[in-house]
């Protein structure tokens, strides 16, 4: 059997998932929201929004995006669409193209519509859209399909060093 780990060690022993073990020992509140994820919903982030009865706008997706060679967090509201150039520009690039989903599963250590902004195995640039800052609190992956974290953007940009920028579109 392989030897685990400090850090799954410590996963273990708070329970649930790198996201959410990164926002306990940050002593960040927040709320979890568990759901019952269904496999054939085509949509990762609406079904999240409609099992936890939120408006799509404060529920935020995590995409993985390759900025000039260098994989970008951006976090979007599901109401909307990443706008590529937007996030290339906010981060000083000149081009901006959708991660191999295997690359972005790899790098972050979640699995696609698991991702999370929070405790990624490697810590990427993130971009949060500037419209999170218009609600009191919003919701991502906290790490697993049909398990979301609701906190204020506020800690969500500071526990990622993110950079609020206009990056999404209708």
């Amino acid at each position: 059997m392989a030897k685990k780990s400090k850090k799954q060690q410590k996963q273990q022993q708070l329970g649930g998932t790198p996201a959410t073990v990164a926002l306990t020992t940050a002593g960040v509140p927040h709320t979890l929201h568990s759901y019952d994820h269904d496999p054939s919903h085509p949509s990762y982030g609406e079904e999240a929004a409609e099992a936890m009865g939120v408006s799509p706008d404060r529920v935020f997706k995590t995409l993985v995006a390759d900025v000039d060679g260098t994989l970008t967090v951006a976090v979007v509201p599901v109401a909307g669409s990443l706008d590529l150039k937007a996030l290339a520009s906010a981060v000083g690039g000149k081009r901006a193209a959708m991660a191999d989903p295997a690359l972005a599963e790899r790098t972050t250590g979640y699995v696609r519509g698991g991702i999370s902004p929070l405790g990624q195995r490697k810590k990427l640039r993130t971009v949060l859209d500037a419209s999170a800052t218009a609600h009191t609190t919003i919701c991502v992956s906290a790490g697993r399909r049909g398990l979301e974290v609701e906190l204020s953007p506020t800690d969500l940009a500071d526990l990622t060093t993110a950079t609020l920028a206009p990056i999404a579109r209708p």
